[in-house]
């Protein structure tokens, strides 16, 4: 059993940067794929960035590439996601998510692919 939990929301200024991490309590098998997903009000949950065990592959959302950077330190069980270049439109509820094992790579994207869920963490850019 994993337990995930995020930090590092807050306000940010548009263009401005952020870091969010999520810490992941359990054993460090269960978290092979982590992964960010995200929720404005009035939207569905939307894929992020998810990366593997090992950090040699990842993948981004059109949304969101060229701008965000996932990255992991097993050392720490932590995942983070750096924002960077923030626009309003990235104002949302971020998840930090985790599979027990491995995930159907054509699939990365779905949250069905996921085991475990953290409580999720504000993020606010204002214009």
């Amino acid at each position: 059993q994993v337990q995930l939990v995020e930090s590092g929301g807050g306000l940010v200024q548009a263009g401005g940067s952020l870091t969010l991490s999520c810490a992941a309590f359990g054993r460090s098998f269960s978290t092979a794929y982590m992964a960010w997903f995200r929720q404005a009000p009035g939207k569905e949950r939307e894929f992020v960035a998810t990366i593997n065990w090992s950090g040699g592959s990842t993948y981004y959302a059109v949304s969101v590439q060229g701008r965000f950077t996932i990255s992991r330190d097993n050392a720490k069980n932590t995942v983070y996601l750096q924002m960077n270049s923030a626009k309003p439109e990235d104002t949302a509820v971020y998840y930090c998510a985790a599979s027990r094992g491995g995930i159907s790579w054509s699939r990365r994207g779905s949250r069905d692919e996921y085991n475990y869920w953290g409580q999720g963490t504000q993020v606010t850019v204002s214009s």
